[in-house]
């Protein structure tokens, strides 16, 4: 029969959840997403991912800059929504709000709380070197995703860069929400409080973490160029323009603090060294080493900074 929802979502990681509701015959009452941002030369308002695929299926779209204002809070009651989804979605959600559907709001998150609350579960997670993470629905509270879980995948972080974890964790999640619906309209869901000790929260990505640091151990870099990859991109300076490092495993070798050891442009690093082995320059396009050094070569004994 399906529920009556909204949904509410904004970047490329929600659109899968909303494509899996919509096939699987779900009533989407609404859309909610953040407003087009300006984009591009022209700056001309770009939809966000979620309200471009709406669009698509003739859905309803609103984009309220706020949930505190009372009418808006009084227009989301009159849907009268069995429950609302969120994915990434990027407004706080107010009592009213989290309260107003029947069943109540529920929350597709990618990390295994109470591990990574916060904005930037992912890439916290390869940055900190951890072996698993995954994705969870829970029952929003408001609190910082503190709800308790209704069901949970977990995955294998091994070598992943931050854009192969995410496809997977968002398609994982897709399938995993919409399992979760289908238990919670039957009635046959057993929801399970978040531990209180392991909470780690999960902060946005500034600009100043993504330098790299070549007094840190390989390792430690390693984690970093992959929980950056592909964007923001973890970036040294290379002969005076920047260089963004996409991927690099760590390797055995010692030498000057930056210095390039090989033709392989491995990296001497505090401990070990960082072997790069897809970059990119800037204004040009991702390329594997042995490409970038025929037109930009980085000679044994140059020092990255």
């Amino acid at each position: 029969m399906g529920l009556r929802l909204a949904f509410m979502g904004t970047p490329d990681f929600a659109v899968p959840t909303l494509g899996e509701l919509i096939g699987q015959g779900h009533k989407i009452a609404a859309v909610y997403t953040q407003p087009a941002r300006p984009k591009g030369r022209g700056l001309s308002p770009d939809p966000s991912p979620v309200e471009k695929l709406a669009r698509m299926h003739g859905l309803p779209v609103r984009t309220p800059a706020t949930f505190k204002d009372p009418a808006a809070q009084a227009e989301f009651a009159a849907l009268a929504l069995d429950a609302a989804v969120v994915v990434a979605y990027g407004l706080l959600l107010p009592k009213p709000i989290l309260d107003a559907p029947r069943l109540g709001c529920f929350n597709l998150h990618g990390s295994l709380l109470p591990r990574w609350r916060g904005a930037a579960p992912i890439q916290r997670a390869i940055m900190a070197g951890d072996s698993e993470t995954g994705v969870m629905v829970m029952r929003m509270e408001e609190g910082l995703d503190t709800g308790p879980v209704l069901m949970a995948e977990r995955v294998v972080i091994d070598r992943k860069t931050y854009g192969e974890l995410h496809d997977e964790l968002a398609r994982l999640g897709a399938d995993l929400m919409a399992r979760a619906l289908a238990a919670l309209e039957r009635g046959s869901i057993a929801e399970q409080p978040q531990p209180s000790e392991g909470a780690t929260y999960a902060k946005k990505i500034s600009k100043k973490e993504a330098r790299i640091d070549w007094t840190k151990p390989a390792t430690e870099l390693d984690y970093l160029v992959r929980a950056l990859s592909p964007s923001p991109g973890a970036w040294c300076q290379a002969k005076g323009e920047r260089l963004k490092v996409l991927y690099a495993e760590p390797v055995a070798g010692h030498g000057t603090l930056g210095q390039v050891l090989d033709n392989d442009l491995t990296v001497a690093c505090g401990e070990d060294a960082l072997r790069l082995l897809r970059s990119q320059r800037a204004g040009r396009g991702v390329m594997e080493t042995r490409e970038l050094m025929r037109g930009f070569p980085l000679p044994r004994g140059t020092v990255l900074s």
